[in-house]
């Protein structure tokens, strides 16, 4: 940790100005010699990378299909100045002549949010670098009101919410206010459009597809989490900050966001299942019982394997597809979700309201009830499961088949008027 906190307030640095930036980190992927890969096996990857990616920004247009690839991939965008050029071309947002930003008082002038937001932005302390001066921290976090309210302000229909801020820091902390206001607003339009609703009916529902997921790789798992009838709220902050909140290690925070921005809305509840079938072994250890579980699955761990699970999540998103656990959950009325309404993400998906508790009791009824065979068959399927899971990962180390299907189905729910920069 002493290593990390010194190594961060390196980034700070002054501008001749008189005021204070962070220098842009070279954020090292959670796959760098940090995690155990020979160093000089890591540079020579991260240069091949980083010259494949500055290939696809050269072109005329930009290959924005290899740069989701190149951000879903081992290693991610690799450096904040990468980001800076790549994260605008993933939401498909133009960086020339950024709209001028109104005067702080008229933004905090009269408006309802703006004391909820000043003290969720004073709570974030642990969000700065470690030794960032006072007068810098202070500063950023001034703009990071800003961003928040002129988001706000210029999209009536979103409410803002309590972990907001925790997505909007991470923007402002890599890509500077200008630039960061703009994608923050074309995110909050999109993928976190159900997040900022009057309710938290939309994020609920989003919540429900993680025990489907972890029921088709994990059943075992799954029956002792519905016996511990823990539920699915130990993972809201993860999904409502894309895991900002929770993890440490700034790196790591800004590794995930490169592998969110390419990908379907929902990805960020297919890495909460992951991480939660990566424990596998530590949630059946555990009391059967909410509190304990619950306990246990809060407690994200800061040592995940990153880039193995940032791999599987994009196999189960392969696997098991959004329109496939929306059909096979129970009937509720989900077709208001921004995963399944946004003229930009166009899914093929009804997106129902999964019911896991019925589903597991209908089929139980099913095998008592059926032929003497039923119940062999109803134990294999699983397994069944768990040898596609396999020969899929196989693929995706061997060809980066997942990493590919991610792509193109990140491409067919991209906006119909921009097709032209998904070639």
């Amino acid at each position: 940790m002493k290593e990390q906190r010194d190594e961060n307030a390196e980034n700070v640095q002054n501008e001749p100005h008189g005021k204070m930036y962070l220098k842009k980190t070279k954020s090292a992927g959670a796959s760098s010699p940090l995690n155990g890969i020979g160093k000089h096996d890591w540079d020579s990857k991260k240069k091949r990378k980083m010259s494949e990616i500055h290939q696809a920004l050269n072109g005329t247009p930009p290959d924005v299909a290899a740069l989701r690839r190149m951000a879903i991939s081992e290693g991610g965008l690799l450096t904040d100045e990468i980001r800076c050029r790549v994260w605008p071309r993933l939401l498909n947002v133009q960086t020339e002549n950024l709209p001028e930003k109104p005067a702080g008082e008229e933004l905090r002038e009269n408006n309802k949010d703006y004391n909820q937001v000043l003290l969720d932005v004073r709570r974030s302390l642990r969000r700065f670098p470690p030794g960032m001066p006072d007068e810098q921290r202070e500063g950023l976090q001034e703009e990071l009101i800003d961003i928040i309210l002129l988001v706000l302000q210029r999209n009536p229909q979103l409410h803002y919410y309590q972990g907001y801020h925790d997505i909007v820091v991470t923007f402002l902390l890599v890509l500077g206010e200008p630039l960061a206001t703009v994608l923050v607003e074309k995110l909050s339009t999109h993928h976190l459009r159900d997040f900022m609703d009057p309710t938290m009916d939309n994020t609920k529902h989003i919540l429900n597809y993680l025990m489907p997921i972890i029921e088709r790789v994990n059943p075992e798992v799954h029956d002792f989490m519905q016996q511990a009838e823990v539920g699915t709220i130990f993972a809201l902050s993860w999904l409502i900050t894309w895991f900002g909140h929770v993890l440490a290690d700034f790196r790591h925070v800004v590794r995930l966001y490169d592998f969110f921005l390419a990908c379907h809305p929902l990805m960020p509840i297919y890495f909460a299942a992951v991480i939660v079938l990566h424990r596998a072994e530590e949630v059946l250890e555990c009391e059967c019982d909410m509190a304990s579980v619950h306990h246990l699955l809060s407690q994200i761990p800061q040592d995940l394997p990153y880039e193995p699970l940032i791999s599987r999540a994009g196999d189960l998103f392969v696997q098991f597809p959004p329109s496939e656990l929306a059909r096979e959950a129970a009937q509720q009325h989900s077709q208001q979700t921004a995963a399944s309404t946004f003229k930009d993400f166009e899914l093929a998906s009804a997106q129902q309201r999964p019911d896991t508790v019925l589903r597991r009791r209908r089929r139980e009824q099913a095998v008592l009830a059926g032929p003497p065979g039923a119940a062999a068959v109803a134990v294999a399927r699983p397994r069944a499961k768990r040898f596609v899971r396999l020969a899929v990962m196989g693929l995706t180390v061997a060809l980066g088949a997942a990493a590919l299907a991610v792509v193109n189905t990140a491409l067919e729910w991209a906006p119909r008027l921009d097709l032209q920069l998904f070639p």
